[in-house]
């Protein structure tokens, strides 16, 4: 078997404020094979950008990273400036949740394509790096690429630049790809067209795809397997199937509750039931407790007594997934109740 794509290994990210260092991602593992696509799922904070930028080496200043990440073979923490520049764009690549704060104004399209070739290839030519643009540019799907290579990021609508950012980051092919809420902001059938092409260029070069999002919807049409993050940590790891029809942690069952449905059931009156929201606020990372991060907002909490108070999961465990594969949940809890009541 050919090793993973992407291997990570007890990740923890620390930012340092003044005298103070904290977490705000702790003891993540994942692996990544070819050809398959990772969602990293969670609320706002939980950790899933910050994951993405760590495995490129593009932390904030006064961020750290320590554990172990590897990309086809390539130790990036490990890595210098050189080594980096080398990886990113051919053995990693990132889509960024806004293309347009992902292009400059002031370079056109294609030379932003051109500028990607040859930094890995300084033997390439600008014209016969220009050539490649044109040619990702079709392949993305955007009408009369000869003409616009020539136009600026301003030019574009929201879906072309993303399709132009698609462009970017897989003009050398990658062996992963780092999507960024690639679809936020846009309408739902440009959304299904930016997956659609994704997906299909995932096919044909083969290449991992690690899939930034909070919306379950996307994930549900694009995931091989899932990863909920909850306050930096992982929460459930599991196959798309098993994640969606038997999620084993509390905080996963209370998102899956908040998705809007269409089938969602009628109630006596005719009117649609009412979304269960999750109460009460994301953990702060920097007041995070001894126990569970989610136990102030579950309604499961306290079953275990006082485990969940006072004493995180130190692995998440294994539990029998539907599909053979590993499912593992960090929480006390052996099951979920089928109907039980997971939010205060």
């Amino acid at each position: 078997m050919p090793d993973p794509v992407l291997q990570v290994e007890d990740l923890s990210i620390s930012f340092t404020t003044g005298e103070t260092t904290f977490d705000v991602v702790r003891d993540l593992s994942v692996t990544l094979d070819g050809g398959r696509t990772l969602a990293v799922v969670g609320e706002s904070g939980s950790g899933k950008t910050i994951t993405g930028r760590a495995i490129m080496r593009l932390l904030p200043r006064g961020a750290g990273a320590r554990g172990r990440i590897v990309v086809a073979g390539r130790d990036m923490l490990a890595a210098d400036e050189r080594e980096l520049r080398r990886a990113r764009g051919a053995d990693v690549a990132m889509v960024f949740q806004d293309s347009m704060s992902a292009l400059s104004p002031y370079l056109d399209i294609g030379a932003h394509i051109a500028q990607a070739v040859r930094l890995h290839d300084p033997s390439v030519s600008r014209r016969a790096a220009r050539a490649r643009g044109v040619e990702m540019l079709e392949r993305v799907g955007i009408p009369e690429p000869a003409d616009a290579v020539r136009r600026f990021p301003h030019e574009f609508s929201g879906g072309m630049r993303q399709r132009a950012v698609i462009a970017m980051a897989l003009v050398n092919r990658p062996a992963l790809l780092i999507a960024d809420e690639p679809t936020t902001a846009l309408d739902v059938t440009v959304q299904a067209q930016i997956l659609a092409l994704l997906r299909e260029l995932q096919q044909e070069y083969g290449m991992a795809m690690l899939l930034i999002s909070h919306d379950f919807g996307v994930v549900a049409s694009a995931a091989d397997d899932v990863l909920v993050l909850y306050a930096g940590r992982e929460a459930e790891y599991g196959s798309l199937r098993d994640v969606f029809e038997a999620p084993a942690h509390p905080y996963t069952a209370g998102l899956r509750a908040a998705t809007p449905r269409l089938d969602a059931r009628l109630d006596t009156g005719g009117e649609r039931t009412r979304l269960r929201a999750i109460p009460g606020a994301p953990t702060s990372l920097r007041d995070a407790g001894p126990g569970c991060a989610f136990a102030p907002r579950c309604g499961l909490a306290g079953q275990v007594g006082e485990r969940c108070v006072v004493e995180v999961p130190l692995r998440s465990r294994r539990t029998s997934g539907t599909t053979g594969g590993a499912h593992r949940a960090a929480c006390h809890l052996d099951r979920l109740p089928s109907s039980g009541e997971i939010a205060r």
